[in-house]
């Protein structure tokens, strides 16, 4: 039976950002606006909230100073932009989910801190060099996540979903394992940029079920990815594509889409209001479904200027 809830102010978590730019000059327009938002709670069933998540923004800039140079031989100031969404959802015994997917979001940003020469344009080069970096990170976030396991066999066993959306300008990329997703909202129609790593996923590929028995077959929710402390591979997927001026990308855990369907999520998304009020709209929803699980979302908004594609 479902759990009274408690207020908003105990049980849910958010952000929002604001955002400006790819590479600018001060005096020139934005030509990449994101309005990104994230909201969490822990739903009606569960008692601790196994999914984390993060919005971020790093900057490069360069502002001159002083120089002798001809006018506009060089920028005044410079700055490139990079927006990081990531959620992951936690799975283990006690409180081992929590701990795998916080310290999974906690070495991926010590990771990328820790890079000395980050990438914040996104060609065809550095787009392939930043998804092989990405992936190296989730396979060294699994490492840590053995490591943890072997200082405290309480943890063993347990594991976590990531997914991660990193774009710089209208460039984007998506790194992802497990059964977090990441959809794209594209004049009106939910895509889905990601493949579920379930049981049920693998038999619908290899034709042994079809395709619409996916989200009602008992092993939908059994992963057969994830970072984890059991000595399996980890299979991580990458992909990249360009966005386009009016693009909706949400990142989510199961609690959502378990709960509410695509076509329902694509209603809730296109409603009017900004993008805190669409997360809190989705979280609603997955709770009047039942709220049966954690549930997370992530959404950023980007209105992209014609010379930015």
């Amino acid at each position: 039976m479902a759990k009274k809830r408690k207020g908003d102010s105990e049980r849910t978590t958010q952000v929002r950002a604001a955002a400006r730019t790819e590479s600018e000059n001060v005096s020139a327009a934005p030509r990449v606006r994101v309005d990104v938002s994230g909201q969490s709670h822990s739903g009606l069933v569960r008692e601790n909230n196994e999914d984390h998540f993060l919005v971020s923004r790093l900057d490069r800039t360069m502002q001159t100073l002083v120089s002798n140079m001809p006018p506009g031989a060089v920028p005044d100031r410079s700055v490139d932009t990079v927006y990081g969404m990531l959620v992951a959802d936690g799975m283990g015994g006690h409180a081992a989910g929590e701990v795998a997917s916080r310290t999974a979001v906690a070495t991926l940003i010590d990771l990328v801190l820790r890079t000395p020469d980050l990438i914040t344009r996104l060609d065809e080069h550095y787009t392939e060099e930043a998804l092989r970096r990405f992936e190296r990170r989730f396979h060294d976030i699994a490492e840590v996540l053995k490591e943890h396991a072997r200082a405290d066999p309480r943890l063993d066993g347990m594991g976590t979903t990531m997914t991660l959306a990193c774009s710089a300008g209208a460039d984007l990329i998506i790194v992802h394992v497990g059964d977090s997703r990441a959809y794209l909202l594209r004049r009106g129609q939910l895509q889905r940029l990601t493949s579920d790593h379930t049981m049920a996923q693998f038999l619908a590929d290899t034709g042994m079920i079809a395709r619409d028995e996916i989200e009602t077959h008992p092993m939908r929710n059994v992963l057969t990815g994830a970072l984890s402390t059991r000595d399996v591979p980890t299979n991580v997927d990458l992909a990249a594509q360009r966005l386009l001026d009016g693009d909706q990308l949400l990142l989510c855990t199961d609690g959502l889409f378990d709960m509410v369907s695509e076509t329902a999520i694509t209603e809730l998304l296109l409603q009017p209001g900004s993008t805190a009020e669409a997360c809190q709209r989705l979280i609603t929803a997955a709770l009047e479904g039942g709220g049966r699980d954690n549930v997370t979302v992530v959404l950023g908004r980007y209105q992209i200027a014609n010379d930015a594609t």
